[in-house]
Formats: structure tokens, sequence, C-alpha cells
């Protein structure tokens, strides 16, 4: 069977909702994991086949590609935060960053499939000052460089009642009475999973999208501090934020490393003389983070 979309970057909540949205328009979608025990969700839509598939190695990314309609598109949603300092990146960020998204674009030559819609990240820049930025704009430089009918969204940090930065400070205000915050005035527009998914989707109809890059931001700018503040509210606890200075903390998987930290150097918020694509492109009505249930 051929499908009409490969879906990359098995897991994760935006992964979840782009393929419910892309199922409802009635797109017929490919989604390979190397951990189907996440795809646990997905497994409950009867037309997303999910299948367990390593995409970093090039022969199986390049059969996956093969089962992609001649007039189907990819879409690389794969993101990692987080590796060890190096230059100008780590490994991990390497390979998820710039080979990965090379090696789909020559799977796509070999294939003959031409329509790429790529999730990058706002503030993406080859020469950004930190890792995670060089990386994702490294990525960038590839797909801009390609002959494929592409799409680049760059989002700011992207929130939803299932994402794990909120609610990892939800859990935390509940557990300490007081909050050591580093970078607390950092500024970021955030993002609705829905409003990113569904300008993604719309994307794939709409011609005028090949060869452009789209900032998506929210509504609203909040600061660090806000954003804790608002997850006190959500997980209805109260804790005091206490500003530190810029370090990693607390015990259990990284929240926030030194090179996240680089990152918050410069507001993640739509930048001066930009366009605002949820609302000028996608004719959309953004959500609100207050606004979340």
């Amino acid at each position: 069977m051929k499908y009409d979309i490969l879906l990359i970057g098995g897991n994760g909540f935006v992964w979840r909702v782009i393929a419910a949205q892309l199922q409802l328009a009635g797109y017929s979608v490919l989604v390979p994991t190397s951990h189907l025990s996440a795809a646990r969700e997905l497994r409950m839509l009867p037309k997303i086949p999910v299948e367990e598939a390593d995409i970093h190695d090039f022969d199986e990314l390049q059969s996956l590609c093969g089962r992609i309609k001649s007039g189907g598109a990819v879409i690389n949603l794969v993101d990692v935060l987080h590796d060890k300092p190096a230059q100008p990146y780590g490994k991990v960020l390497k390979s998820a960053h710039v080979e990965l998204p090379k090696n789909i674009i020559t799977a796509m030559q070999l294939h003959g499939v031409k329509r790429y819609l790529h999730m990058s990240a706002l503030g993406a820049d080859s020469q950004g000052s930190s890792i995670y930025q060089c990386s994702k704009g490294e990525g960038e430089v590839a797909v801009k460089e390609s002959n494929l009918d592409c799409t680049i969204f760059r989002p700011s940090v992207i929130f939803s009642a299932q994402d794990r930065f909120i609610n990892l400070f939800a859990k935390l205000t509940k557990l300490f009475p007081a909050m050591p915050l580093a970078n607390y005035q950092a500024q970021f527009q955030s993002v609705s999973v829905d409003d990113v998914a569904t300008a993604c989707v719309k994307s794939l109809l709409m011609p005028q999208t090949i060869h452009q890059s789209y900032d998506l931001v929210g509504s609203t700018v909040y600061t660090m501090q806000e954003i804790v503040e608002f997850a006190a509210r959500k997980a209805n606890t109260s804790c005091a934020i206490i500003p530190v200075p810029d370090f990693e903390f607390l015990p259990g998987p990284t929240l926030m490393s030194r090179d996240n930290i680089a990152s918050m150097q410069m507001p993640n918020i739509l930048p001066v003389n930009s366009t605002d694509a949820l609302s000028e492109v996608f004719k959309m009505s953004r959500r609100r983070l207050d606004g979340m249930q």
C-alpha cells in the first residue's frame, strides 16, 4: 500500500496531535517509531499504521519513503533538546537535526517524493549561541539547499495539556514550597500544539507555502517566571519563585541545561519585521496558554 504522508518523529505530544489532524483531514499516514510502546495512543487510530523502524538507518529510511505516493509528503518532527557540550554540537544533535534531514532529502529524491515539511525551532541559527540552535540551523540550511518542495516551521516553545515542560513544573510546585529558577526573565511567545498542527496540515494544500519558512508564535509573550506561576496555578499550588544564577539544577532528567540557558539569552519571540504566520498566512485565531485545559 502507498501512503499520502510519512510522519517522522514517532513520539511526543506534537506528533500525536499532527497525526490525529492528518487522519481527520482524510490523509493516509505511515508512522515509523523506534519505540512501539510510546505509540500506543496512535495505534488506536485505525487509519494510521505504526511500524517499528530505525529512521537513522538509511536503508530503512529510504524503504519507508518508497511507500509514499509520488504526490505525497514527508513530515519531519524530530527534535532533541539535550546533548553533551561539543563544538559546534554533539553527536546526538548532529544525528537528529543535521544528518537525519540530509538523509530524508536523499531518500525522498531516490523515490521522487517532492513535498517536505520540516519542523525546526524559533531562533534556529547555524551561528547561534547554543548547540541546539546551531544544529537546528544547520538542518534548515540543508533543507533550503535541496530541490524539494519544502516548508520550514519555526515554532516557539510549544504548549499543550500534555506537554512535558509545563507539566513537569506543575509537579515540582507540588513538591516544593519554593522554586529555584534560572533565567527567570527569559521571554517566550509560547504557541499551542493545536495551532502548530493546523498550520502544518493546512500547508499541504497551500502551494504558496512551498520554499517558505514560517515563525509560529502565540498571541502573548510570557517570562519564564510567568510560565512557572501558570504551572503552579494549573496544579492548584502556591510556590515562591527564587531567582538563581544560571546553572543545571534538580535531580533526575535534565530540565534546564546550560545549553538551554544559552538558548534563552535571546528572547524566544517573533522577530522584528517577521510575519506572524499563524494569523497572516494561515488565517488562524491563536490559542492562549492561559486558556489551556
